[in-house]
């Protein structure tokens, strides 16, 4: 083959040369997971015929990944819809009948998502005591009250005060903690039991927000995270068939699995490397010589494109942002995707013979009565369990059998991952004889769980605005390449979807369907002559 230069010509047409011969864009989206396929999807029912999609694993899916034991499904990764009205990942669910089976106790509309909104949840101390469940409302009460205050900062715009640190866990912490101890009709036996649930609390608050610790949370941010009303809905035959449909309408051969990206070269650099592998490739086209980008792929493969969708997760950019584009990104987006957050939080799926819970019982959390007064939730290694904030009961047993969902993030969660199966489920076991203050209870038969933080495909689970960050770092995240400095300068060669680039839907699926929708709408836009 002869060589892989980018031509010289020059023209003032944004869409380059290529483009003005009515040639069709080809599109490269990075990422089969929601944000892919869903960009994937409106570009080819739009008309462009071009697109290619690259996945580094072995399956799409993404972070959403179903595990079928028996007759019962497993979410490693998604789990809820949140919310439904226009909700567009509860209107794929619902459209194709994916809810029919889901029960009312699977249409929960609390804060937190349980599997179940059916029975109570069992807070339970280190001594093998159950809090009365009266301590446990009253408690309960407070902190919403708190968390509704933490609310506030961003959507009155209070003005954040130095002794939070405009930190969330610094906040609820001293707030609650205060109020706690100024309540004149507690003992101080049910005060030390309530200042111990705080801890507890913030360490579900954590898994829900996928960070080490609600003290890396912003405040003055923390509000700007929008909730759709309804209900929460799982989806009984698993969140996969979501994946499915969407990537039903896209052909077969436009995705290329076990293909990870090794660099994207983009506004028309060219490497060396470049230019030595396309002179041993004789059946290079002669319009693939000019090529804004070319995504240069782990096995040497040079794919010429005109954009480029970057679905990668916050915690991937974070690590390989420097080695993944050339030239490097501009200092700004760098700047948001450092500041920008993204955490592990890992579920633990232990499947007994037989329940030794209560039918009541719908979850089970581990309140801790020695961090009455902690500051931290950083354990030594070794105490890595003490993350473990709770065990949901899975519902209804009809479908799941005896199965708990154990939920742990941060730091501890990734000591986790490096554990054996085995280790895992003797501490859990261990830790659940410890708090119910049952010595017989059985190792579980089975053990299934998830790696999002050790992956090098994924790095974290999903994204929240760390302490110091903002949405004006989204927004900036989420800011096509190269930026609109002139007209010669071909526009969007490399675009941003997922998650961690919507300001308002961040962590969720809606939010990485919604992502990858916008990014096909700003191509859509663009080419709508070359379209019609």
């Amino acid at each position: 083959m002869q060589s892989c230069e980018i031509s010289a010509d020059s023209t003032d047409d944004p869409l380059s040369s290529g483009l003005r011969r009515k040639r069709q864009p080809r599109i490269v989206v990075i990422g089969a997971g929601l944000a892919g396929l869903s960009a994937a999807k409106a570009l080819l029912e739009s008309g462009f015929t071009d697109v290619t999609v690259l996945e580094a694993t072995d399956r799409i899916g993404g972070r959403v990944q179903s595990v079928k034991l028996g007759h019962a499904t497993f979410e490693l990764g998604a789990t809820w819809i949140h919310g439904s009205h226009g909700n567009p990942v509860y209107h794929l669910a619902e459209d194709n009948g994916l809810l029919e089976e889901t029960t009312d106790g699977e249409r929960s509309v609390g804060r937190i998502s349980l599997y179940s909104k059916n029975g109570v949840a069992y807070h339970l101390t280190n001594n093998g005591q159950r809090i009365p469940k009266d301590v446990v409302e009253e408690f309960s009460d407070l902190y919403n009250e708190v968390y509704n205050l933490t609310q506030e900062f961003f959507q009155r715009g209070k003005p954040v005060n130095a002794e939070s640190q405009n930190s969330v866990g610094v906040f609820t912490r001293d707030v609650v903690r205060k109020r706690v101890k100024a309540d004149p009709d507690d003992t101080e036996a049910v005060k030390r039991l309530k200042l111990a649930m705080i801890q507890q609390y913030l360490k579900v608050e954590s898994c829900e927000s996928s960070s080490h610790s609600m003290d890396e949370v912003s405040l003055s941010e923390f509000g700007e995270w929008t909730e759709i009303p309804g209900a929460h809905h799982i989806i009984p035959c698993g969140f996969i068939k979501i994946v499915e449909i969407l990537a039903r309408s896209i052909p077969k051969s436009v995705i290329q699995l076990r293909k990870p990206v090794k660099c994207i070269h983009w506004n028309q650099s060219v490497s060396k490397e470049i230019e030595r592998v396309a002179d041993h490739n004789s059946d290079l086209p002669e319009e693939n010589k000019s090529s804004d980008v070319f995504v240069e792929c782990e096995d040497c493969e040079f794919i010429p494109a005109d954009h480029v969708i970057v679905t990668v997760s916050l915690g991937v950019l974070k690590k390989r942002h420097e080695s993944l584009f050339h030239p490097r990104l501009p200092e700004d987006k760098v700047m948001a995707i450092e500041k920008l957050g993204i955490n592990t939080t890992d579920k633990i799926f232990l499947e007994f013979e037989e329940p030794f819970w209560s039918s009541e019982c719908n979850s089970i959390q581990f309140v801790w009565e020695d961090e009455a007064e902690s500051e931290s939730l950083t354990y030594p290694e070794e105490l890595w369990y003490k993350k473990i904030c709770s065990f949901d009961v899975l519902y209804p047993p009809e479908r799941y059998g005896h199965v708990l969902s154990g939920w742990i993030c941060g730091e501890e969660a990734l000591i986790m991952e490096k554990c054996d199966d085995e280790t895992v489920a003797e501490t859990c076991t261990e830790m659940l004889r410890k708090f119910t203050g049952n010595p017989n209870i059985p190792k579980p038969r089975r053990i299934l769980r998830s790696s999002w933080g050790s992956n090098p495909h994924f790095r974290g689970s999903y994204s929240y605005t760390q302490v110091g960050s903002s949405g004006a770092d989204v927004e900036k995240l989420a800011k096509p390449l190269p930026y609109a400095e002139s007209s010669k300068t071909p526009p969007m060669q490399v675009m941003f979807s997922g998650e961690a680039t919507h300001r308002k839907y961040y962590s969720t699926t809606h939010g990485a369907v919604l992502s990858g929708q916008r990014e096909a709408a700003r191509l859509i836009e663009m080419y709508q002559d070359l379209l019609q």
